[in-house]
């Protein structure tokens, strides 16, 4: 094994440690490399340009819907609005958030990093924060946008509004999911520190495994399916929880419980592996 030449601690009074400090350092990598930018505009494309297209082919299909997909988008159009774009537009978080954390390790730079930042944890907290922030923002942003979009669209056949009941926390809900996302994928990324391993495991856990839940029998597949990380997590933009098995803000805290143990995992394991 070769032997680990970067300090596991640091003291916090020569410099290098000052959590400040950090936070420029991280944000500096994260604004100057391609794969943020074409990761942001992928998200932005997805949730906008898939939004407005899926819900305007709904509206001109509407006459071709049964009575019973009529009735169900008048019950509940939020989301199947929200979820319109989501569904392509989650993947450019899951790999923007693993190539935050396994892209140093891919091509070395993370021994330079340790070397200027020897507090493991202090760096990996950073990380976090850095890129948490600007997929919150865009996320909230994108989600009051689609959300409009789709609203004025669908307005011919059905009506909703941010004022009608627990419609303005399923918005909010889109922009905290991916939040939460992009660290579950940041985590599994510092787990597994190889970005093609990580990605095709964080696409796998959000569109693979929940369609194999479903397929258990009775309700074994459903409680399964229901505590899975991404499909809790996706409760809060239901208006009408699915299965009624986790509340809203039941799902989404599974989906944070997940996260939380993925990161600790990862912060244990960052400081007791070679770099």
């Amino acid at each position: 094994m070769v032997t680990d030449a970067i300090p596991r601690t640091a003291g916090t009074n020569d410099g290098h440690a000052n959590f400040g400090r950090l936070l420029t350092a991280e944000w500096t990598k994260l604004r100057t490399v391609r794969s943020t930018a074409w990761s942001f505009a992928a998200l932005i494309i997805a949730v906008i340009g898939f939004t407005a297209l899926i819900i305007f082919l709904r509206v001109q299909s509407w006459s071709q819907m049964t009575t019973a997909d009529q009735a169900q988008t008048r019950l509940d159009p939020v989301p199947q609005i929200l979820g319109s774009g989501l569904l392509l537009g989650q993947l450019a978080v899951c790999v923007l958030g693993v190539l935050v954390a396994s892209s140093e390790y891919t091509t070395g730079m993370i021994r330079s990093t340790l070397l200027a930042a020897p507090h493991r944890l202090r760096m990996l907290a950073a990380k976090c924060i850095v890129f948490t922030i600007p997929v919150l923002i865009i996320g909230e942003v994108l989600s009051f946008a689609s959300y409009g979009i789709g609203k004025s669209i669908l307005a011919s056949k059905v009506h909703t509004s941010l004022s009608d009941p627990h419609v303005t926390r399923a918005v909010i809900g889109e922009g905290l999911y991916l939040g939460v996302l992009g660290l579950f994928a940041l985590a599994i990324g510092q787990l597994i520190r190889h970005t093609a391993g990580a990605i095709t495991t964080v696409i796998a856990l959000v569109l693979v495994i929940v369609p194999l839940a479903q397929l258990l029998p009775g309700n074994i597949g459903k409680h399964v399916s229901a505590y899975l990380p991404t499909n809790a997590g996706q409760q809060i933009m239901q208006i009408y929880p699915k299965d009624q098995i986790l509340s809203a803000w039941q799902g989404f805290g599974v989906f944070g419980l997940w996260t939380a143990v993925l990161l600790a995992i990862a912060a244990w394991l960052l400081v007791k592996r070679d770099a």
